[in-house]
């Protein structure tokens, strides 16, 4: 490698702390945003507003910066981990007084349509699913198995309504109706976001748009969901140059804060007293999660 191409390498790592007047083009910070929301475990990660906050306030506090850019791939979610992220977004957008872009991968579904409405403009690749602005619920009964094994339930309470939606239990009519009554007032608040954020171009019909439906991108275009195909690289450079650096902003930390092999378990339970019984508990809990988060990304075809 030349003295010239090694500079020239240095200088692109450490434009976006130069002053503005030093650098040779637009800086466009860049945040990806990507996996199941809220569901976070040792070895899975996850997405939730406690481990993008920092780098949210990292990418918006850069020096001379035109923009920020979202690359967002997510089924969805916890919707009060997508309403943190999306409310974080819009008050540095604020504060900073910048535009915000949201560049879709394979999907920006339910919670990750959410975070994409974070932005000013969404641009999707053409294949990319977007939509689903909805919420659900899902689980599973195991009240009849546990019968057939000779299993007994045995739960105590203060106050009757303590227990609903027992899995163990039959089911009950009034849960169902809360369960229901707390979906349509989520759903509501989520339509009214999306109103706020896209109601000046979104044309399909409502009652289409809001039913939880997803798209590829050319028909999620069509309605309003997004404002163009494309992808991060070239709508950038289109706006503000061939010469704009989009640097990508990550979470901190040093290698202090890393836990190093060997020391704690594999799955983040301490090896002492105790912590044994803990990996047991923390297997079951992975495969749990995996198994949801496998679902909910396969509601996509992923």
């Amino acid at each position: 490698m030349s003295d010239l191409s090694l500079f020239a390498r240095l200088r692109r790592g450490l434009e976006p702390l130069l002053p503005a007047r030093m650098r040779s083009g637009a800086v466009v910070p860049v945040v990806r945003l990507n996996g199941a929301i809220g569901m976070a475990a040792p070895l899975r990660p996850g997405l939730n507003f406690a481990g993008v906050a920092k780098t949210l306030d990292r990418a918006f506090a850069v020096k001379g910066a035109k923009a920020v850019a979202l690359l967002i791939n997510s089924p969805g979610g916890s919707p009060v981990q997508s309403h943190l992220i999306y409310r974080r977004i819009r008050a540095l957008a604020e504060e900073k007084n910048i535009p915000v872009f949201a560049f879709v991968e394979d999907v920006a579904a339910s919670g990750g349509y959410m975070l994409a409405c974070a932005a000013d403009e969404i641009i999707a690749d053409r294949f990319s699913i977007v939509g689903s602005i909805g919420v659900v619920s899902a689980g599973f009964g195991f009240d009849r198995a546990i019968e057939k094994l000779g299993i007994d339930r045995r739960v105590y309470t203060a106050g009757e309504r303590k227990v609903i939606l027992d899995p163990f239990q039959p089911e009950k009519p009034e849960d169902i109706r809360k369960l229901k009554t707390l979906q349509r007032e989520i759903h509501e608040h989520f339509v009214g976001l999306v109103q706020e954020r896209r109601g000046n171009v979104l044309v399909g019909p409502e009652k289409t748009v809001f039913s939880g439906e997803f798209w590829a991108a050319g028909q999620a275009l069509e309605y309003g969901l997004i404002d163009a195909l494309g992808d991060l690289r070239s709508h950038l450079r289109a706006r503000y140059g061939d010469k704009v650096s989009t640097p990508l902003i990550e979470a901190g930390g040093g290698l202090l804060s890393r836990r190093r092999p060997g020391v704690g378990s594999a799955f983040g339970a301490p090896l002492t007293e105790g912590g044994l019984e803990a990996i047991g508990g923390g297997i079951a809990e992975r495969l749990l999660t995996a198994a949801e988060e496998r679902a909910l990304w396969g509601r996509f075809g992923l």
